[in-house]
């Protein structure tokens, strides 16, 4: 049988769009503030699940839903089991939107919205490949559960509590990466350095930090409130060093009490090279003056370690790996108040031949003299799924047929969903020449990518379970 799939996904372009700006209204950032018994991430995660699933019912899947945290969508029968994983949350908005970023926009072939690449126009993609293959009423040998999760930019609390009480697929991958294919991911780790919040001993005193809005984000802004026996002259310093500096700011002074305002880029942690961070460059400014007691280590320590940095080699932790690449480190959460003292998440992104013990007596070793403690917070360990897998050899086959385009392994510095089995993993639905717009302001995806990769996916998913 012959199937030519990018007709039956042209056929579906409409509908396929009036679903996908459905669930791309729904704010679905993790709100801990409003979480709930009966929306344990909050009401936002909880009504996509709720939508996803709905779709499912109306086109005639059986489905479940996990406790309000995952769910699935289920099709075919058979001794094995394929599992397609996508996630419904987003990471928060941040500042720099041209658009409102829960009101879909389509311009130049693109769709806007935040979660138009991560995940959920890569996730519906990969549901309306199975609708596909369900409508075509196509012969399959193996079962196939659409898996939806709802905490995977934070904790994947979803993904614990769902293979808790559901098995766990023989094989799969998810949506939420690139073409060709992620069979390697790097392990990952947060520390949290934590300082008191001593400010005495200097001409300046700090009153507040603050920047970042996850530690999985480049901070695309950062704010710092001090009082000074010199305020009025940090205007014109503050505005001298930004004509030099790739960021942008505001300065206003009140008496003796100084407000500055950094605007830098936002980007994934997996490349910090992608970002421009506004809370190392403030602190790189705020360094040269005096401040005291813990303050002075809070910005010194940031500006000596942490700025321009994200090979961590200032920490002694640079390594790369031949097939999973460097290490990378991103400062992604800053505070400080003399209340509550000081705290800085870096989010680490490791191959093989590095370990979490071996980060942290690294940094022990380097920032103790400031007199920090460390706390560990999430961490995964490298996984790798050899290229010859049969799964993987599948998958590629089936994109360089489809693009004409070399395909290849790779290992990337993100998490998915794919490293949840031992044969999983990442697959699509950003391609070569994609513009990666993940946990950017103005996120979007290209509409033809999006086209292509369910084409690619209907095709994929037939292949592994017919």
């Amino acid at each position: 049988m012959t199937i030519d799939w990018k007709k039956e996904v042209a056929a579906r372009k409409e509908d396929f769009l009036t679903d996908l700006i459905s669930l791309l209204k729904i704010d679905s950032v993790r709100d801990d503030s409003q979480a709930t018994d009966d929306a344990p991430v909050g009401p936002g995660p909880k009504k996509a699940l709720e939508a996803f699933l709905a779709l499912g019912e109306r086109d005639g899947f059986i489905t479940k839903n996990v406790d309000s945290l995952a769910g699935h969508i289920e099709y075919g029968d058979g001794d094995e089991t394929l599992g397609v994983l996508a996630h419904v949350d987003v990471v928060p908005v941040g500042t720099g939107w041209e658009t409102d970023p829960f009101d879909p926009v389509i311009k130049e072939g693109r769709i806007y919205a935040r979660g138009s690449s991560d995940d959920k126009g890569p996730g519906m993609a990969a549901y309306y490949a199975l609708k596909i293959i369900k409508e075509l009423d196509l012969p399959v040998s193996k079962r196939i559960r659409f898996i939806i999760g709802t905490d995977e930019e934070s904790g994947w609390m979803c993904m614990d509590r769902y293979f808790e009480v559901e098995e766990k697929p023989d094989f799969g991958f998810s949506p939420d990466a690139e073409f060709p294919i992620i069979n390697g991911e790097k392990g990952i780790l947060t520390e949290y350095i934590n300082t008191q919040g001593t400010t005495e001993g200097g001409k300046n005193t700090l009153i507040s930090f603050d920047a970042g809005l996850r530690e999985n984000m480049v901070p695309q802004d950062a704010t710092v409130i001090f009082k000074s026996e010199e305020a009025e002259k940090f205007e014109k310093d503050f505005y001298d060093f930004i004509e030099t500096a790739p960021v942008t700011g505001t300065v206003s002074v009140e008496a003796n009490q100084v407000t500055i305002e950094v605007n830098g880029k936002a980007a994934h942690a997996m490349e910090p090279r992608g970002g421009v961070n506004a809370a190392t460059y403030l602190a790189v400014f705020l360094n040269r003056y005096s401040f005291g007691g813990d303050a002075k280590a809070f910005l010194e320590m940031t500006a000596e370690f942490f700025h321009d940095d994200s090979r961590a080699e200032k920490l002694g932790l640079n390594h790369v790996d031949e097939v999973m690449g460097d290490l990378t480190m991103n400062p992604g959460v800053f505070t400080f108040t003399p209340k509550d003292g000081g705290m800085i998440a870096l989010n680490f992104r490791f191959p093989k031949g590095v370990s979490v013990e071996s980060i942290e007596i690294e940094l022990d070793k380097k920032l103790s003299h400031y007199g920090v403690t460390l706390g560990r917070g999430k961490e995964q360990l490298p996984h790798y799924v050899p290229a010859e897998d049969p799964l993987v050899q599948t998958l590629l086959n089936v994109y360089a047929k489809q693009t004409g385009l070399e395909a290849h392994e790779q290992t990337i510095g993100g998490g998915t969903y794919g490293r949840l089995f031992e044969r999983g993993v990442a697959y699509g639905a950003m391609f070569p020449d994609s513009v990666d717009t993940m946990h950017q302001a103005n996120e979007f995806m290209a509409i033809d990518d999006l086209m292509n990769a369910m084409s690619i996916y209907a095709e994929a998913i037939y292949e592994l379970i017919k």
